[in-house]
């Protein structure tokens, strides 16, 4: 039977042109001719696989993978796979976001040809992140999207484009696993290329603190805890030290934080704290900051000495430690305004 079916491989040109003609043979099709023309996609994938990977027998071959690289970047098959991929059977979707990191993963030296070929072709990285949309192939997508991302030339187009900010809705308006890759593959763009991550943030702070602030305050308990996580990381990484230097000196900022501190969950007032602790530990206070820790003093410092008391985490510990002392030091009188008024 392996002779037999090695006797039908196709050439990658020939596996390009029946995969397309087949794609395109079920826009359309009904009954039969749909259930034919799926099986044709699944087939070409299948063999396009093996080629990419090799076929448990022989390794991949790198003049047929070339050949069959620069035949799917010559037609468009990467826009055309991932625009169709909710057409496709079971498998073939999973064959769809193999070939696809398989092909992203491919150097040439010091080269990536096919992340040169989507840099200029970025609808299919927007088309990708789409996906989240629909729920029968949003992991399969969300894959393919992440693997885009570990490339920053790709991560880079996301970042700076209007879609960007469609990872809220994608986050907030889906299922429970769409909504956690989703916020896997925001997360990513946000943390991996550093560098060019702080210079963005610092060009559109208002715009992105602004959309930021929304899942700060999301109903939804997850979307709200991954979020003051996600934040504290970015605050405390050294290369985003002028937009923490910025987002510090807002009271605003300040608030949000101190009201989260009494969030009902213990986890979110956890992850709140760790945000908190910077605007405090901050020497350069602006005296907007420094007045409504004064006002406060009394009730933040009851608080604190009574918050996670149970919590066996001795780093968290002295870092309690260290904000109450900073906050205890604040010179000054104090109102009656309760801990609310900062808000």
């Amino acid at each position: 039977m392996n002779f037999i079916f090695k006797s039908k491989q196709r050439t990658p040109p020939e596996l390009v042109r029946n995969l397309k003609e087949a794609v395109s043979r079920l826009d359309g099709a009904l009954g039969e001719g749909k259930r034919k023309a799926g099986e044709e996609v699944s087939k070409n994938l299948f063999q396009m696989k093996a080629i990419l990977y090799g076929d448990g027998e022989t390794e991949p071959q790198p003049d047929q993978v070339a050949q069959l690289a620069q035949e799917v970047y010559n037609n468009d098959v990467l826009q055309l796979l991932v625009s169709n991929i909710w057409r496709f059977e079971f498998e073939a979707k999973k064959d769809v976001s193999q070939i696809f990191n398989n092909l992203l993963r491919r150097q040439i030296g010091v080269r990536w040809p096919t992340v040169e070929h989507l840099a200029a072709k970025p609808d299919v990285l927007f088309t990708a992140l789409k996906g989240y949309e629909n729920p029968d192939v949003a992991l399969n997508t969300g894959m393919i999207l992440r693997e885009m991302l570990r490339h920053e030339v790709l991560a880079k187009t996301l970042l700076y484009s209007d879609k960007f900010y469609t990872f809220p809705d994608h986050i907030e308006k889906t299922t429970f696993g769409v909504s956690c890759d989703a916020f896997a593959n925001f997360k990513e763009t946000l943390t991996r290329h550093k560098p060019m991550v702080a210079e963005y943030l610092e060009k559109n702070y208002d715009r992105f603190f602004t959309m930021y602030k929304g899942l700060l305050h999301s109903p939804n308990y997850v979307t709200k805890r991954q979020s003051l996580k996600l934040l504290g990381e970015i605050l405390l990484d050294r290369t985003n030290f002028n937009v923490m230097t910025r987002y510090i000196s807002n009271e605003e900022n300040l608030k949000d934080m101190m009201n989260l501190l009494k969030d009902k969950s213990k986890n979110i007032q956890f992850e709140a704290f760790h945000v908190f602790k910077v605007f405090v530990a901050n020497p350069k206070k602006p005296p907007v900051i420094e007045n409504i820790l004064r006002r406060n003093r009394e009730r933040l410092v009851q608080f604190l000495s009574n918050f996670h008391n149970d919590k066996d985490d001795e780093q968290f510990v002295d870092e309690k430690q260290y904000v109450l002392q900073i906050i205890e030091w604040v010179p000054g009188r104090f109102s009656d305004l309760v801990w609310c008024a900062a808000r």
